[in-house]
């Protein structure tokens, strides 16, 4: 990275992705900027960086402050998929936040001279899905399904366009599931279901391949896109390199929590056909499929290998 610190603007600081990613850049060195929503979150902020208060994520906000010397963002804050959204238009919200957020931050940092952009984005924009011996590519055209992945790719577009108008360097990534420390949503739910003791049915899902990713690994791999000259103008997809079916992903979780699941082997047909007669029929989707990711234009032009493997999963 160099002699000298360079200031970096991390957005989302006190996220799920945002914790590691601090302590990533100050470990190389960086003099870090915590973005966070309020004085209560910047405040538990105080001992690792030097962080400002921005308030809402949106059009509107104002990033003045937060970006004065700064060479790098990485943006995190998004609003984030949710399985029960209770939005009266949630593609409208996500836009307003995801979309119109990124645009306004882009812009706001163009002007202020940061040299590049970092957008932690999702292979939602690629889709939901893969089939049997295909993965998704970094080239492949985008094939977002839900008002999430609409949003991630919108975002990365208006990214896009101010970057190539104003001369500012952007650098887009799009992870799978994440795992670790103060994970939320289903892994959240899985690992409380595994610690709980309760029956599971999912130990006859062997046969798919899911890609995910360690937080850490995303988190060192960006502070090596805010620097390396093959990272500025791209787009990357990135795992940890061991897809899993729906089983193991289960049984590594045990490990994790130090508990062995009670893993019960219902046919994934049964379990469709279940999904789809109460109405959850994309969710178990998402159980029995495959979503496998080849993240080899990562790791070559970037001279990158994720440090942390699904042996090494935190929850």
């Amino acid at each position: 990275m160099g002699e000298t610190s360079r200031r970096v603007l991390i957005t989302g600081a006190r996220g799920f992705v945002g914790v590691p990613t601090v302590a990533a850049f100050r470990q190389a060195g960086w003099d870090v900027v915590a973005a966070c929503r309020g004085a209560a979150a910047a405040a538990a902020a105080a001992s690792a960086c030097r962080e400002v208060a921005v308030g809402e994520l949106g059009p509107d906000t104002d990033w003045t402050a937060a970006l004065r010397g700064v060479e790098v963002v990485v943006h995190l804050a998004a609003r984030v998929h949710q399985m029960d959204d209770r939005s009266a238009d949630p593609l409208a919200e996500f836009r307003r936040v995801n979309v119109g957020g990124t645009r306004r931050l882009a812009e706001q940092a163009a002007a202020a001279g940061v040299r590049r952009m970092l957008l932690v984005s999702s292979i939602k924009v690629n889709g939901e899905g893969t089939p049997p011996g295909r993965s998704f590519r970094a080239e492949d055209a985008p094939a977002p399904e839900d008002p999430y992945g609409l949003s991630k790719l919108e975002a990365e577009e208006a990214l896009r366009a101010v970057g190539e108008a104003r001369g500012l360097e952007t650098v887009i990534l799009r992870p799978p599931l994440m795992v670790g420390r103060g994970v939320k949503g289903n892994l959240a739910a899985l690992a409380g279901a595994i610690r709980r003791g309760r029956p599971l049915p999912l130990g006859g899902i062997t046969g798919n391949r899911r890609s995910l990713l360690d937080v850490r690994n995303l988190a060192e791999l960006l502070e090596r896109c805010a620097w390396h000259g093959g990272a500025a103008g791209e787009r990357f997809l990135v795992s940890d390199g061991v897809p899993v079916s729906t089983a193991d992903l289960a049984r590594r979780i045990g490990r994790a929590v130090g508990r062995e699941p009670r893993l019960v082997p219902v046919p994934p047909g049964l379990l469709r056909l279940a999904g789809r007669l109460l109405g959850r029929g994309a969710a178990v989707e998402r159980l029995t499929g495959s979503l496998e990711i080849d993240d080899r234009k990562t790791r070559e032009q970037l001279e990158w290998t994720p440090r942390f493997g699904p042996a090494d999963w935190e929850v």
